[in-house]
């Protein structure tokens, strides 16, 4: 009977051990699971949870409800206690302001695409015609070609908390005839943007649930690489601040021409002097929308995207459609509507 009583009384520890364990191994968070959190205040608190140390309520905030499941951290599944409601940060993700994140990073930049078609309503074919009639051939290039763009970037340095860094980084758009076999399939234009700029994350609460959590301000240069007529190049001073909230993002930038070519004097006036882009992520669906122009001049352009969630690994379905100046450098003057089916890699965040 005794010995009964003792296999039962072990028994039911066993059982409060094991459920103890459970409970502490869905509320006590990793070390990583709180480093993926954006907001301070609730990163702070989940390595409290995570070293064992009391976590003091904030002023004027209930105490958390016993048994309350956590949230989890996007793109993990994994629960992190004391961060009631909070999502991960598409911005701290982008530009690695994670302290834990490593100190040197090469990245995804901007939107790394291939359009396999892209369409164009308008052709632009006024700044080959030289070149034709020296060669003596008509003009043949096709309203269908493809397009691809690449772009990563590089930290070089950065502060221990990851706040500030030191960026590089480089972008090339292609625009290739590649179903024109009459002209041996050639790059119709090819744009090459190489950056240095600071990063600083400010981490301020604008109030709405919106965060100021992005200022970039820096070099840009911009060329197609060509001589003579068709040459084009800019260079600018190039400041973009970022804000969201939850699954929104708004990036904004404002640049300064301080050096243009001959061939593209009136560059400014169709480019404008900024940009605004908006990005929205929905069950793993991205829509951006950006804007730009010179409103004095009544000249811009829009450019309106559709990424998919994944298909194979990385790779998403992607729709680009364009209207406006400025599609590519050879076109800054010259406005078009254009439409593109292909794959991408990622979006802009």
């Amino acid at each position: 009977m005794i010995k009964s009583s003792h296999r039962l009384a072990g028994a039911m520890l066993l059982t409060a051990l094991g459920a103890t364990g459970a409970t502490l191994a869905q509320t006590t968070p990793s070390i990583a699971e709180c480093a993926a959190i954006g907001a301070d205040s609730e990163r702070l608190a989940c390595y409290d949870r995570a070293s064992g140390r009391a976590v003091a309520t904030p002023p004027g905030e209930p105490p958390a409800a016993a048994g309350t499941p956590a949230p989890a951290v996007a793109g993990t599944g994994a629960p992190v206690a004391g961060a009631a409601g909070a999502t991960r940060s598409m911005i701290d993700t982008a530009w690695a302001f994670d302290p834990g994140s490593n100190r040197y990073v090469i990245d995804v930049y901007k939107q790394n695409y291939l359009l396999v078609g892209r369409y164009t309503d308008n052709l632009n074919t006024a700044p080959y015609a030289p070149l034709f009639a020296a060669a003596g051939k008509p003009e043949t290039l096709d309203s269908m070609e493809a397009k691809f763009q690449l772009s990563f970037k590089m930290r070089l340095w950065t502060t221990e908390d990851r706040r500030w860094g030191v960026w590089a980084a480089y972008t090339q758009q292609n625009q290739w005839q590649v179903y024109n076999g009459e002209t041996s399939r050639p790059f119709r234009e090819t744009n090459y943007m190489p950056e240095l700029f600071a990063s600083y994350r400010p981490g301020l609460d604008l109030g709405g649930g919106f965060r100021w959590n992005l200022l970039n301000v820096g070099y840009n240069h911009q060329s197609n690489g060509r001589t003579d007529i068709l040459s084009r190049s800019w260079d600018r001073i190039i400041a973009t601040f970022g804000f969201e909230r939850e699954n929104f993002a708004l990036l904004a930038s404002a640049w300064y021409p301080f050096y243009y070519k001959d061939d593209n004097p009136t560059i400014k006036d169709y480019y404008g002097y900024g940009s605004l882009t908006a990005i929205y992520k929905w069950r793993d669906h991205s829509l951006s929308l950006m804007g730009r122009g010179n409103l004095s001049k009544g000249k811009g352009a829009a450019e309106l995207t559709w990424m998919s969630p994944r298909l194979l690994g990385p790779v998403r379905a992607y729709v680009q459609g364009f209207a406006g100046y400025g599609e590519s450098m050879i076109d800054y003057n010259w406005n078009q509507k254009t439409i593109g089916v292909g794959i991408a890699l990622n979006d802009a965040l």
